[in-house]
């Protein structure tokens, strides 16, 4: 089986929901020689913030994917040598600051990251990653003050 290219639509958030300072964008254009979206931004700690992110849901309607018959997620990513997250979202979390992470560097040339659902930690939860009610994936530049610029061109679900 091929894998399931995903289409998402970005959208931008930022520790502002939760009282912080962090600031930032995602805009979609020609990034590198690649059509690709790109999250830019100021991470700040100041207020106890510390985060900008570009996520989507992956059902327009927010309704859960049944991804239990994939294996990972590949993204294609071109960065500024910084160390992101990727952040998984099910409908069986309750709170907002739950999730599943995984962490990757992001080269300053495009590259393809491999991550398996086995490396996704609970964060915040201690309720085991269930992936038939997959919601919302996330990119985040998080938890130390510094300048995020990553973009991404594309992202798929990897089969068995």
């Amino acid at each position: 089986m091929n894998p399931l290219e995903l289409r998402p639509d970005w959208e931008f958030v930022a520790d502002t929901v939760m009282g912080g300072v962090s600031v930032g964008q995602v805009t979609s254009g020609i990034i590198y020689k690649r059509h690709a979206a790109r999250l830019t931004g100021k991470v700040s700690l100041d207020n106890n913030g510390g985060f900008v992110q570009m996520a989507f849901d992956i059902n327009d309607d927010g309704t859960d994917f049944d991804a239990s018959a994939y294996v990972g997620i590949e993204i294609d990513v071109y960065g500024n040598d910084e160390v992101y997250d990727v952040r998984l979202r099910t409908s069986v979390l309750a709170r907002p600051w739950q999730s599943y992470r995984a962490s990757f560097t992001a080269k300053p040339k495009w590259s393809t990251i491999q991550l398996t659902l086995e490396q996704f930690v609970p964060h915040k939860t201690e309720t085991p990653f269930d992936a038939r009610c997959l919601r919302r994936i996330g990119i985040l530049g998080i938890g130390r003050q510094f300048d995020a610029d990553i973009a991404v061109s594309g992202i798929r679900l990897l089969n068995v």
